[in-house]
């Protein structure tokens, strides 16, 4: 026989694991952002979509 679950503590659940995953989605997305070895790959980003080549055609 099993034990229903009410509706208030599937709530419960889902809040405060949901709220857990969010965070540590977050440490983990900021970890990976101020990696030291990922500076250079950020810093050059912007530069590298933009060459000799990207102009208007004329």
């Amino acid at each position: 026989m099993t034990v229903p679950i009410s509706h208030e503590t599937m709530v419960w659940i889902a809040k405060t694991f949901g709220l857990l995953y969010l965070i540590a989605l977050s440490i983990i997305v900021l970890g990976y952002a101020y990696w030291p070895s990922k500076r250079k790959e950020f810093e050059e980003a912007p530069v590298t979509i933009l060459n000799k080549e990207d102009r208007p055609w004329q």
